[in-house]
């Protein structure tokens, strides 16, 4: 009966401590555990230079959602960036998206500056207004190599 008692209590310790890695392996990695509420929006950039899926989106320097999916329109030729805006947030179809880097060479994100319109966009709509993101790499070369003529 002892030798019972040992082995259930090891058992479940066990069991608890594989839970207790589980949870943690999916918090740490951030994976989603079920869809996040809110609607998706899309905005279209010139450069999407080092915006990856999952980036935040920020406001006033709160995070209001993530980037779902970044592909490359064939028909513009311009980089299609899906916005997973939370809910309960609402833009005005005169905002502005643009690509921001956190800190001097920290990751991109996207910044949404608020517009004073009164016509809210719904679910798959676009934002018309943005500024892709400024790439130093050029900015660099061309102060390198300017032409002193």
């Amino acid at each position: 009966m002892k030798l019972i008692n040992k082995e259930l209590y090891v058992g479940i310790f066990v069991i608890i401590g594989i839970l207790c890695a589980g949870y943690l392996t999916i918090v740490l990695g951030g994976v989603p555990m079920f869809s996040p509420k809110g609607y998706t929006l899309y905005a279209y950039f010139t450069s999407v230079s080092g915006l990856k899926d999952g980036a935040s989106i920020e406001m006033a320097g709160v995070e209001i959602g993530n980037v779902s999916e970044i592909m490359l329109d064939k028909e513009r030729l311009e980089a299609k960036v899906y916005l997973r805006i939370n809910q309960g947030i609402e833009l005005s179809e005169d905002s502005i998206a643009s690509i921001k880097t956190a800190g001097i060479i920290g990751e991109k994100f996207v910044s949404i500056s608020p517009g004073g319109s009164d016509i809210m966009l719904e679910d798959k709509e676009s934002l018309s207004n943005t500024e892709s993101a400024l790439d130093i790499e050029s900015l660099v070369r061309k102060f390198i190599f300017k032409d002193d003529n």
